[in-house]
């Protein structure tokens, strides 16, 4: 079992930077994956980036490429998303997940066996 606590979400203007930070807890954090998911109101939750289980490789949706970091530390057991250049578009609930299963990182939400509760990021214009 995995135990997942997101926070740092919030409201921030266009062009602002946020730092979301999730916190796992049960099995031993550096023997899974881990990802980012968001879901905006009345669309699919779609994958945002993901990370290996040593830090090693990370993945990222095109539309957050070059704006968004995801990093993990095994020692606090703690997956964060370091947002930059919000748009309005970046507006959703966001979700950490852990993916228990695979040796490489995954899009598809499937993959993911554990969620939390997700965090709100709002961007405003």
């Amino acid at each position: 079992q995995v135990q997942l606590v997101e926070s740092g979400g919030g409201l921030v203007q266009a062009g602002g930077s946020l730092r979301l930070s999730c916190a796992a807890s049960g099995r031993t954090f550096s023997s899974y994956a881990m990802g980012w998911f968001r879901q905006a109101p009345g669309k699919e939750r779609e994958f945002v980036a993901a990370v290996s289980r040593s830090g090693g490789n990370t993945d990222y949706a095109d539309s957050v490429k070059g704006r968004f970091t995801i990093s993990r530390d095994n020692v606090k057991n703690t997956v964060y998303l370091q947002m930059n250049s919000l748009k309005p578009e970046d507006t959703a609930v966001y979700y950490c997940a852990a993916d228990v299963t695979s040796w490489s990182t995954k899009r598809g939400r499937y993959e993911y066996a554990y969620w939390g509760q997700g965090t709100q990021v709002t961007v405003s214009s």
